[in-house]
């Protein structure tokens, strides 16, 4: 139900946003077709402008703050250089249920193919196996999960890939994981306990290595691209143990265990390793490291999952065909949810109701003599629940602003690290077993960001200043 209120509220505070600001704002004669028709991408449009082109309202403004707005762009201004920014608009209703359906077709293909494998492993005992190994932990934190059950072990490698950034193998693998905690699922409309927890860990984005990141943060010529790694650690960590302990009081589960403590001292030992020597390296050394690591994991999976139907005797490509028709199918699945969701961030983006809660923010921080340098970077964090694709324009956008090394280009970078594309993961997971009463994982979720959020400014300062 608690997803249905918002996407119910999202609708009705877009459209009602998108009236008054026809009513009462001049020169909104287009609102109405780029909230249906709009074609659009999440970009941001630069142009160039010589001193000349600028008027002097301008040059006034630029000379007591280091923005101004013309007409609908943002000024800045870096020594005799003038720059024009412009956040484009999502595209409309009919442009994003187009999208959703084709984000849904690109996804046939990946998860057919970790399906497919997923399909060999269980076949060869091989996700039993990592069960087995991760029961002890899993056990306390997944009480209602039976032992050794094979959901553990999709757990695992979902937690697995998302450290590692493998976007494209975390979300086979997680929905997966959902479909084997359904199976075990009492009301299969109701998300059951294992599967709140499991989401709300996943979706607190315990990435060790952003790469992508670090890459946008390498195109706009940062000196420091990796200064970001150890904060957006940090934010990605607290995070995930907000999200943990929260469930947990929830459900009543004793998180100070011995088991339970052990275990997240050790990863967070490995994490702390891991750390430690990607530092020693430099940017082209983090680079090389992530993807010769991801990539070789990658194929080291399969490599391991094929030795092992070898070894069980299995019939590998029948057990492959099978998992990949049910990739396909889930992915068919998912397509009705994410075009509802999708939609209604459409409508609450271009209606212009993101924009009036940020000036709102803002005033309250100028009110309270706050630091406006966390406010320039804040649409970053706040956008990065609905949209990835947004939450990366807005960094660019500020990191061009503001420079890529300055606060309010570090922050951005570490806001978008520091969570993951709540509503887009809640549509997905949640669509592909048919779960229509997500109780209170949307509230966990959105906690979890907002630690995450806090966290990152707090890192923001310690190594920033």
């Amino acid at each position: 139900m608690a997803l249905s209120r918002i996407w119910t509220g999202f609708i009705i505070v877009a459209l009602l946003v998108a009236a008054c600001k026809f009513v009462f704002q001049p020169g909104q004669q287009g609102l109405f077709s780029q909230l249906v028709t709009g074609k659009n991408s999440d970009t941001v449009s630069t142009r160039k402008l010589d001193s000349a082109m600028v008027p002097a309202a301008i040059h006034t403004q630029l000379s007591i703050s280091k923005t101004a707005v013309w007409g609908k762009e943002k000024v800045y201004r870096t020594g005799e250089n003038y720059t024009a920014y412009k956040l484009l608009p999502a595209n409309g209703v009919f442009e994003t249920a187009k999208d959703a359906v084709n984000l849904c077709i690109g996804l046939i293909g990946i998860m057919a193919l970790f399906m497919g494998f997923m399909s060999i492993a269980e076949a060869a005992g091989g996700v039993r196996f990592l069960s087995r190994i991760i029961g002890p932990f899993f056990s306390r934190i997944f009480p209602e999960v039976p032992k050794n059950h094979p959901s553990m072990g999709h757990m695992l490698m979902n937690f697995s890939a998302n450290l590692m950034g493998l976007d494209n193998a975390a979300t086979p693998f997680g929905i997966k994981a959902m479909e084997s905690l359904q199976e075990i699922n009492p009301d299969k409309t109701r998300a059951s306990n294992a599967q709140l927890m499991f989401l709300c860990l996943h979706a607190s984005g315990l990435t060790l290595i952003p790469v992508s990141i670090i890459a946008d943060r390498v195109a706009l010529k940062s000196a420091q691209p990796t200064s970001i790694f150890i904060p957006c650690m940090i934010a990605t960590f607290v995070a995930t143990i907000t999200a943990m302990m929260i469930v947990a009081y929830r459900q009543r589960i004793k998180i100070f265990q011995a088991t339970i403590m052990l275990w997240v001292l050790g990863i967070t030992s490995v994490i702390a390793a891991l750390i430690f020597y990607i530092r020693s390296l430099d940017v082209q050394g983090v680079q090389l490291f992530s993807s010769s690591l991801s990539n070789g994991i990658i194929l080291l999976i399969f490599l391991l999952i094929v030795l092992g139907g070898i070894y069980k005797k299995i019939n590998i490509f029948d057990a492959f065909i099978d998992g990949a028709k049910n990739g396909f199918e889930t992915a068919v699945r998912i397509i009705p949810y994410l075009v509802g969701l999708l939609v209604a961030i459409s409508l609450l983006r271009n209606s212009g109701a993101f924009e009036f809660v940020m000036d709102s923010i803002k005033q309250l921080f100028v009110l309270l003599n706050g630091d406006t340098r966390i406010v320039d970077s804040l649409p970053t964090a706040l956008i990065k629940p609905l949209s990835g694709s947004g939450a990366r324009a807005i960094m660019i956008d500020t990191l061009n602003a503001h420079g890529a090394d300055s606060f309010a280009g570090n922050l951005a970078s570490v806001f978008r690290g520091s969570s993951d594309t709540t509503f887009y993961i809640i549509a997905v997971y949640f669509g592909a077993v048919g779960i229509k009463n997500t109780r209170y994982a949307v509230s966990t979720m959105l906690l979890a960001d907002l630690a995450g959020i806090i966290t990152a400014i707090a890192m923001a300062y310690i190594f920033f200043g």
